[in-house]
This record gives structure tokens, sequence and C-alpha cells, in this order.
């Protein structure tokens, strides 16, 4: 298999690991318990009608995966009343025209009655009412439901209205994708940086007080919850630097030097936060590539020509112990962006992680879809990095 199928076959893989995606992406936020109508007007007083409502405007009136139900009614009698009852005797609340086409809501539990919603001319709602089963023609499409919008919306690059912040998802998840990757670009230099020098040197000192030092740190770093040593690390800096936020509160800024500033304090805590978790995991896969490397003939080949330790690491060691951990900092890149909602969450940084979890405590469904579909998009994407950096960087690998 030459380079180009390699690489077919790898985006092809990255696609379909992209649909299946989507499907639990809309699932499973569908299996969380509440009612998103009840949650968005936290009102006792809010009634069945206005409930109904709310679950028109953001489609959650239509069958979850395929409508089997009906989507629209066709009139078949030459004008009809609309009753506000299923019931002969009740009240019309509108009037609807032979061939006019009405949305199907549902039957009455005898089936004898449709329960329909009618629009006006501004696309507007006329009336809901009931009509006779044999006054209309129930028409049924199967992709008249919630998955196949969320599909069709998404293809034109629509991810809906947030159901609590009223606002478009797309504008959101960008206003919000800058200041997350802010925190995530600081915090994964300074662990890859540190990460990388204290695992050579252990390496290089193997064996050693220093090595067995440096060992333990690692483990303890990489063991460390994020949320926990954020606490931590909060509270040992009260006092001493911002603790939540991106800016202070109320202050004004007399030149964009001075905001960044401001924004550059908050993000110490945050970013050192990230730093330290995620600088274990590189100490440890640095150190352990090293090591693998000394191990190699060519090492000692290279010793006996008399080369130093020094070069020996800068000529031989570093570039054949770049292929893992290129690897895995390709791939720490894609989940460090669901890391992030821990550190957000406990030093209220306004990012992607606070986004998320405000969006869950409110059952909002397009928002946790969008930035769901953003985090997935960016761990499949860091994947194939990955894949298609290994086979370049190691000759060795040959695509099979």
């Amino acid at each position: 298999m030459d380079r180009r199928d390699y690489l077919l076959r790898k985006i092809g893989f990255a696609l379909l690991t992209l649909a299946a995606m989507l499907v639990f992406n809309f699932m499973l936020f569908r299996v969380l318990p509440g009612d998103p109508a009840k949650l968005l007007v936290r009102d006792p007083r809010l009634g069945r009608q206005a409930q109904e409502r709310i679950r028109r405007d953001f489609g959650l009136d239509k069958p979850t995966w395929l409508n089997t139900q009906g989507s629209q009614v066709e009139v078949r009698a030459a004008q009809i009343d609309l009753l506000a009852e299923p019931t002969t005797d009740s009240e019309p609340v509108g009037q609807a025209a032979q061939g006019e086409r009405l949305d199907y809501l549902g039957r009455s539990a005898d089936g004898e009655w449709v329960e329909v919603l009618q629009y006006n001319a501004q696309g507007r709602i006329a009336a809901q009412g009931w009509l006779l089963a044999d006054q209309g023609r129930v028409h049924i499409n199967l992709l008249d439901s919630q998955f196949f919008a969320y599909l069709r919306n998404l293809l034109k690059g629509d991810m809906g209205v947030s159901f609590s912040l009223r606002r478009d998802v797309a504008d959101l998840l960008t206003e919000r994708v800058g200041r997350t990757v802010l925190l995530l670009v600081g915090g994964e230099i300074i662990a890859i940086i540190v990460g990388c020098t204290l695992g050579l040197l252990a390496a290089w000192r193997r064996g050693t007080h220093l090595d067995a030092g440096l060992l333990t740190v690692g483990l303890i770093s990489w063991a460390l919850p994020t949320f926990w040593l954020g606490l931590i690390l909060l509270i040992l800096a009260r006092g001493r630097l911002p603790i939540g936020g991106m800016v202070t509160a109320g202050l004004h800024h007399a030149n964009p030097l001075e905001y960044w500033l401001d924004v550059g304090k908050h993000l110490i805590l945050p970013t050192l936060t990230m730093a330290i978790v995620y600088m274990g995991e590189y100490m440890l896969i640095m150190r352990s590539a090293v090591l693998e490397v000394f191990s190699e003939d060519y090492i000692l080949v290279a010793k006996a020509k008399g080369l130093n330790t020094w070069r020996i690491i800068k000529n031989h060691a570093l570039k054949n112990a770049a292929p893992p951990l290129v690897t895995i900092i390709a791939l720490t890149l894609g989940y460090t962006v669901g890391g992030a909602i821990q550190v957000e969450t406990v030093f209220s940084w306004p990012g992607i992680g606070r986004l998320i979890y405000d969006a869950v405590t409110k059952r909002d469904y397009p928002v946790l879809q969008g930035a769901f579909l953003l985090l997935a998009v960016s761990v499949i994407l860091a994947n194939l990095v990955a894949d298609l950096l290994y086979s370049v960087l190691d000759p060795r690998v040959k695509p099979d």
C-alpha cells in the first residue's frame, strides 16, 4: 500500500468515527433526566400550553429518531372548523380550507380525532385545534424527526439556538473557543518543555536518587485529579493572585496592554494547573522512550567511538525518541480540550468547558451537542494527525 492509499484509508476511518460520534452525541443528551421545557422557564405557573409552545419552538415535539406517526395533515373537506376539544360540540378556534396542510400534533385516545397546528402567512401559529380523522389525510415523513433535523442543520452549518441563552450555538462556541485555546496553549507549552526536560534528565541519570525523585514527582503529577489540584492552588493563592474569571470585574482598562496584563494574571493559576497535571505524563513517556533508545546497539557504538553523553543524547537519543513522544502529544492535545472543563469550572474561566458545565445544569441540548461535537472532532483530528506524523517521523513504520 502506498502513501496515498494509506492516507485515504486513515481519512476514511476518521469519517466513520465522526459518523458514529454524531449518532452518539445526539443520543447522549436525550437520555438525561429532566424536561428541558420546564428547565428553560423555572416558573411553577408554567402551564401545559406554554410548555408545548416551547417544545414546538425548539423542535422537541418531534419524534426522536423516525417519525412514524405523521408530520402533516392535508384537509379533505371543503371548509372545516378547528375545534378546541375533540368533541363535536366544542367551540371552534379556527378554520381550514380544502387542500390546506396543517402540522400534525397527535391523535385522540379513540383515534377518531387529529390534533393539528395552523400557521398564518407570517409563519406564526394561528390556531391549534382538533378535526375529525376522516376530514384530513395524515402524511408520514420518516425523516421529520429531531435526529434528521439535527443532521440537516449541521450540513448547513447551523448548530441550533441555545435553549437558555437564546443565542446561536455557533456564535457561542466561536466566542468561547479562543479563550479555551489561550488556556490550553499556555498549559501545554509549559507541560511539554518541563516534562520533556525532566524526563530526559531522569533517563540520563537512571538509577540515581535524582531519577527516583523525578519519577516520584512524575507519578504524583500524573495521578493528581485536575479539579482537586485547581482547588488547592486556588486556596494557596488566595489574596495573591486572581482566583476566578478572565479579567477583574469592574476594572476599566485604559489600553490593550493593560487588558492583556490583567488576562495574564488570571491565566496563571488555571495554566499552572493544566501544566502540572500533563507534565507528569510527558515526563514519564520521555524517560521511557529515551531509556529504550539507550539500550540500542548503535548507542553502545557511539559510546565506543568516544562521543560524550550530551552529543549522544542530541544526535541519537532525541531523534529516535521523538516519534512516540510526538504521538502522545498529538493525542493528548485532543483530550486536553475535554480536561479543560474541570479547570474552567474551578476558576470560572469563560471558555468551552464552563459553557458545557452551565449547559448540563440547564439541559441545553443544542449547546451540549455543539460543544461535544467540537471536542470529538478535535480528538479525531488529533488521532489522524498522530497516525500520519508517526509514519513520517519514523521511516521504519510502513503503511500496510
